[in-house]
């Protein structure tokens, strides 16, 4: 069946006040070429690879065979080639990429015929939630919804000129972790107040409004509660409307901080200002966003 290959980009979800609905992608990637073989393989490279290179416990080879049992398939083993540029549990959408390459494999392998929104349908009710999958899919700026499992997305791209700034610790943070301190039921006025902001959110973007991006990006229902399992977030939040920073928020369930950039011009002043914040050693990468999504990168 020859070498089949796609590239899915990382992801910030949320954006603030869009919990669990907006999601934007970045220029970074997850690389996998695969083929037909005798056993199992995995050959990685880039980011966190022995997580990456191992056999047992593998998001994409878990998934891969998972789909094709349900689908009444036989798993065709395969040789993996992986270049992993998105950090591993750190709020930069690694599970939806790994997830949607373990389907995108499972169809061309296993020969299902799936349609691309097949594909993101499946993904978004394995994920629980569309942001991610739709932004790692479709590329862009998206603002997703579920009703049953039909998902609807629309998309936006952001203007050539702003850029995204991720600001990670050392110490990855599990999205179950982050979920289970929220609380079960908020104010009304917190919810109008991110009701308000996320419909702001989507003209911005799509607009290139980058006076309301700060206000767009304000939370009041996720990032005060994960605050202190998330310090990098309290320490950049006042930085959003100065340095060339449009916004800041977490990215996705942290600990990761994603920063909006007017331009690449504001990178230097931008990083300088997150050094001062944090005083303290931690990784900044400055991403161009990514207007193409997984769909439009399957090569055989």
């Amino acid at each position: 069946m020859g070498v089949f290959r796609v590239q899915l980009p990382a992801t910030s979800a949320n954006l603030g006040a869009a919990f669990d609905t907006a999601a934007v992608a970045l220029g970074l990637h997850l690389k996998v070429e695969a083929e037909t073989a005798e056993v199992f393989s995995i050959e990685a490279t880039g980011r966190n690879v022995n997580l990456c290179a191992r056999l047992e416990d593998n998001l994409i080879l878990d998934t891969y065979r998972g789909l094709l049992v349900r689908e009444g398939r036989v798993p065709v083993p395969l040789a993996l080639r992986m270049e992993n540029q998105i950090p591993l549990g750190m709020g930069c959408g690694s599970s939806a990429a790994g997830r949607l390459a373990a389907i995108a494999l499972a169809d061309h392998f296993g020969r299902l015929g799936w349609t691309s929104e097949k594909i993101l349908t499946e993904a978004c009710l394995q994920e629980g939630h569309p942001d991610n999958a739709a932004a790692c899919w479709l590329g862009g700026m998206v603002v997703a919804a579920c009703e049953g499992e039909i998902v609807h997305v629309a998309k936006v791209e952001p203007p050539r000129n702003w850029r995204a700034m991720l600001v990670m610790p050392d110490d990855p943070l599990a999205t179950s972790k982050a979920r289970s301190i929220l609380p079960a039921n908020f104010s009304q006025a917190d919810v109008v107040a991110n009701i308000q902001a996320a419909a702001l959110l989507g003209l911005a973007f799509g607009q290139g409004r980058s006076d309301l991006i700060r206000p767009a990006m304000r939370d009041r229902i996720h990032q005060p509660f994960r605050e202190e399992i998330c310090p990098l977030l309290p320490a950049l939040l006042p930085l959003a409307g100065h340095h060339g920073i449009l916004g800041v928020a977490l990215s996705g369930a942290g600990p990761s901080v994603l920063l909006i950039l007017s331009d690449q011009e504001a990178e230097v002043e931008a990083k300088a200002a997150v050094e001062i914040a944090v005083d303290t050693a931690i990784e900044t990468v400055t991403v161009d966003f990514e207007s193409r999504g997984g769909c439009s990168s399957i090569e055989t």
